[in-house]
């Protein structure tokens, strides 16, 4: 018994009813089909399928589109035709549809004496099909109750919007007979896909192996056969669902890259193209390969911030980070976002999970940090040694460089006489290990500070490139020793 009449305790049938007299054309189902899935829950399907067309005015049916299908996107192109008018019907034939369907009209009962095997035939008119299905049966109310009792019921005919498959029907005029390609395009929500990283490093070799894997989701309610599949990576393209679950923050994006990346440029985006066609069925997952880096070179670091001045109780554990290129000589491709989980080989060569990441969108020639966990070799603690009050002239001669919204840039200008401190920072690094470490060490919320904050003293110099609002240093710790960084802020309070 079908679960849907299990719910009535009935057995449905259904006796067709002659079509009005029109041209309706099917397309058959699915042809030559290309999906491109963007990142967000958004994809485009193009479907290719030959039809013999008839002259004059034709209602073609295209079953097998997605059941998630946005039909305001919809384009058809074919030659030699006009379209007059298209519809989705997305309601689709069911037990439950059909019943549905046929409130206020009249069915057939056939009831069965269990004992005996006899079928009685009554016509029983459908008042409403709310929780239940209630019944006029020659006067008396009924309602089919789940109780497994062997009654059938018999429609007289299937409605007409009713389909066996999500169907979309465009009404055509075509200049002349004849079978020709017909190009459907539409937008369809429900197919999305991810990237998945596996990277295993050697520390020994100073290398890194990464493999990549597109994971594909189809909840569109339809499958597409052999589809040419394309990926496109985008920021902000697709129907936005908030981020993942358990994506915690990005991995640190150390620089960001300007090399032209392998992958196909489609406007301001990368696009993934699949070298083989793939079947992606109705409400199923799959993986396909997309990226095979082995020998990246790799370098094993530590990470620490502070955010604004302020003086840590007690010795703090920096971040473990895995770093390396997406550059020439590195992954040397755009990477999409995606988890990236991370080996490294033991002494005996065997590789252990040590971590994982997430990393955005990230283009050619970047760096990334990928952080694992906490170290708890190598630790770090800021101090504030002193504040002091300065005085306009002490204010005017640290003016040489300042920390603003546009980064580090050189000032002349002498500034009006307000209340300017200077603060004293001292950072202290230790290191456990019988060998250096390198932190890369930053200072957050100088933004904070009216927007100008002034370093006139570091103990060492700063990188280059600074990110708003902070202020970065790579300290060198040496084994089983200690570095101090010290520096001085002025700012406006």
């Amino acid at each position: 018994m079908a679960g849907g009449s299990k719910k009535w305790g009935l057995l449905l049938a259904a006796v067709a009813v002659p079509a009005a007299a029109q041209q309706v054309v099917s397309t058959g189902g699915q042809g030559d089909v290309a999906v491109t899935i963007y990142s967000g829950e958004l994809a485009l399907v193009t479907d290719t399928r030959q039809t013999n067309l008839p002259a004059g005015a034709a209602k073609l049916e295209f079953p097998d589109v997605s059941t998630r299908i946005r039909p305001e996107t919809v384009s058809l192109v074919g030659t030699g035709l006009e379209i007059v008018e298209q519809n989705f019907d997305f309601d689709l034939l069911s037990p439950t549809a059909m019943m549905q369907k046929a409130v206020g009209q009249e069915i057939t009962l056939i009831r069965t004496n269990p004992a005996t095997g006899a079928e009685l035939r009554e016509r029983a008119k459908v008042l409403a099909v709310n929780g239940g299905v209630v019944l006029d049966v020659g006067g008396r109310i009924e309602i089919l109750r789940d109780d497994n009792l062997p009654v059938r019921v018999i429609f007289d005919g299937i409605p007409a919007n009713l389909r066996a498959r999500p169907t979309l029907s465009v009404t055509v005029d075509s200049k002349s007979a004849g079978t020709r390609p017909l190009t459907l395009r539409y937008l369809s929500e429900g197919l999305s896909w991810r990237a998945d990283y596996v990277a295993l490093y050697d520390e020994g070799a100073k290398a890194m192996d990464v493999q990549g894997w597109v994971t594909l989701r189809n909840n569109s309610g339809t499958g597409f056969a052999n589809a040419k599949l394309l990926l496109v990576a985008s920021e902000q393209i697709g129907i936005r669902r908030g981020s993942r679950s358990g994506d915690g923050e990005p991995a640190a994006l150390t620089s960001a890259g300007t090399e032209a990346a392998k992958a196909e440029a489609l406007a301001d985006m990368h696009a993934y193209p699949m070298t083989e066609r793939t079947t992606i069925a109705s409400a199923q997952q799959k993986q396909i390969a997309f990226l095979d880096a082995m020998g990246v070179p790799a370098t094993r670091g530590y990470s620490a911030s502070v955010d604004r001045f302020r003086t840590t109780d007690q010795a703090e554990s920096a971040i473990s980070t895995y770093r390396f290129s997406t550059g020439k000589g590195g992954v040397g491709d755009a990477m999409p976002a995606g988890s990236v989980r991370l080996y490294v080989k033991d002494a005996r060569g065997a590789a252990q999970f040590v971590g994982e990441s997430y990393i955005g969108h990230t283009s050619t020639g970047s760096t990334l940090s990928l952080a694992t966990g906490k170290a708890f070799d190598v630790k770090y603690q800021a101090v504030i040694d002193k504040r002091e009050k300065l005085t306009e002239e002490d204010w005017t001669r640290s003016s040489s460089t300042r920390v603003t919204k546009n980064g580090v840039v050189t000032v002349t200008e002498t500034d009006v006489k307000r209340d300017y401190w200077r603060t004293h920072m001292r950072y202290i690094f230790t290191n456990a290990r019988p060998t250096p470490v390198t932190v890369e060490f930053s200072q957050h919320g100088l933004n904070s500070y009216n927007n100008d904050t002034r370093v006139p003293f570091e103990s060492l110099p700063a990188e280059k490139e600074q990110a708003y609002d902070s202020r970065k240093w790579l300290v060198t710790v040496p084994a089983n020793g200690r570095t101090e960084l010290t520096v001085q802020y002025d700012t406006l309070n």
